[in-house]
């Protein structure tokens, strides 16, 4: 039998314990102490995107850009949709920029425990670390992203207001729900496969329950349909961020989506802890 977690030596500083049975009283202990694994597991997922790929890094623009363009041409040009005093592609891209981070979190943090199969199966660390590690990747892509955005605000001559320093804060919320839903789908994948192809179809279906391609103002009669959706409130806040006080931020839709967030992340971790135990044998 291995011993007991209370036995075991410390670990020296700088060498990371990996052994069975500390995972109830250390656990959270254990998150900080292995932070270097998750490190390892986001570079190593990051390093294997882009490996071997013509476009490189540019894949990561390359969906939000297509995207972009589709958007702008259905909501913009064959809908007519009011924009504002802005350029419709702005309010698009101001939209898009927080669903690719959404959608990249969930869909990395979703697969990451059976992506990663080899490892859970043969040693002890905090299954936790895992998705955590893929919301690291999905701030990379997010990173190039906004990059694109930044250069598309420059050439059209637009400049953020100072409400932009808030915008750190809407990343957080989205991050939230995103990894919140995540550890649900990341943990009911390993029992039941079928959530690998269910993914992907709620992240299709979302993009158009989204106001991606739209401005919340569009449709006033659902706005409170639409604030059940926690990301509303995440994109008029980008908006508000980005393109100044033209696009306020729906207070209802910014509470509930951040009441849903927390609700998310706290059933995400109750549920992702409770399952873990049994993950290594069903894996």
């Amino acid at each position: 039998m291995p011993p007991a977690a209370d036995s075991l030596p410390a670990a020296e500083p700088g060498i990371m314990l990996i052994a069975a049975g500390r995972g109830e009283s250390n656990y959270w202990r254990d998150i900080w102490r292995y932070r270097e694994l998750m490190g390892f597991l986001a570079w190593r997922d990051v390093a294997v995107r882009y490996k071997q790929s013509v476009l490189g890094a540019g894949w990561a623009i390359f969906q939000p850009a297509v995207t972009l363009a589709v958007f702008t041409f259905i909501f913009g040009k064959l809908a007519q949709m009011p924009s504002g005093d802005v350029p419709y592609p702005l309010l698009v891209m101001a939209g898009l920029l927080p669903w690719q981070l959404f959608a990249n979190t969930l869909s990395g943090t979703g697969s990451s425990l059976v992506s990663n199969t080899h490892l859970i199966s043969k040693v002890y660390f905090p299954r936790l670390l895992v998705p955590l590690s893929s919301v690291a990747v999905a701030l990379v892509d997010f990173g190039i992203v906004a990059v694109l955005t930044a250069a598309m605000f420059a050439w059209y001559g637009v400049l953020p207001g100072p409400e932009i320093v808030f915008l750190p804060l809407f990343v957080l919320l989205a991050l939230l729900a995103a990894f919140g839903a995540g550890l649900w789908l990341s943990a009911l994948t390993v029992r039941y496969r079928d959530f690998r192809f269910i993914v992907p179809f709620l992240l299709q279906v979302g993009l158009f329950l989204t106001p991606v391609g739209f401005s919340t103002g569009n449709v006033p009669n659902w706005r409170e349909i639409f604030a059940l959706n926690p990301m509303v409130g995440v994109i008029d806040g980008f908006r508000w961020c980005l393109l100044g006080g033209t696009h306020t931020v729906h207070v209802p839709g910014l509470i509930n989506g951040i009441v849903v967030s927390l609700l998310l992340l706290a059933t995400g971790i109750w549920y992702f802890r409770r399952t873990e135990r049994s993950f290594a044998d069903i894996i």
